[in-house]
């Protein structure tokens, strides 16, 4: 930092100045130095988000899991496409022995904003259901949809 100090005689006073500041070398080298770190800091936080929000979407699906078997318990089937997930939080018309909610807190969405899909009977689970999240690109296919068959996340759920 510097520092000026400056006597002015003024009828036979002393008056001491002093100056202080950052020179504008100081000023673009804490600049370069905050634009370093944070380079270095912020992927790290964006992964562990991204990383977050999968472990999240999966923990949801468990979930729901739970509640659609318990449903299953309840009624003898599981709820169709039409009914939905809602049929967790709502009795379907025409049921018998319904004993919800089973969700505490209504339907969720998934960590992106968008609900759940869920498809029963399922194209992949054939005598269950397909429960899942398009995941962070909001499209269907790819790999980062998190589902209730495929093997990749049935093992991130463990």
């Amino acid at each position: 930092m510097m520092d000026k100090k400056t006597m002015n005689n003024t009828h036979g006073r002393c008056i001491l100045h002093s100056e202080k500041g950052f020179t504008l070398i100081e000023v673009i080298l804490v600049m370069v130095i905050i634009t370093i770190l944070a380079s270095v800091v912020v992927p790290k936080f964006t992964s562990r988000s991204k990383d977050a929000r999968i472990s999240a979407a999966n923990a949801d699906i468990a979930n729901l899991e739970v509640a659609l078997d318990a449903f299953e318990v309840d009624t003898g089937r599981y709820p169709t496409s039409d009914e939905g997930l809602y049929a967790l939080v709502e009795p379907p018309t025409n049921i018998i022995n319904w004993k919800g909610p089973y969700i505490k807190r209504g339907v969720p969405n998934d960590p992106w904003g968008t609900p759940y899909d869920f498809e029963a009977p399922g194209r992949n689970n054939t005598y269950g259901y397909d429960l899942f999240s398009y995941g962070p690109d909001l499209r269907e296919g790819g790999d980062d949809d998190i589902d209730n068959w495929s093997i990749s996340s049935v093992r991130q759920r463990n």
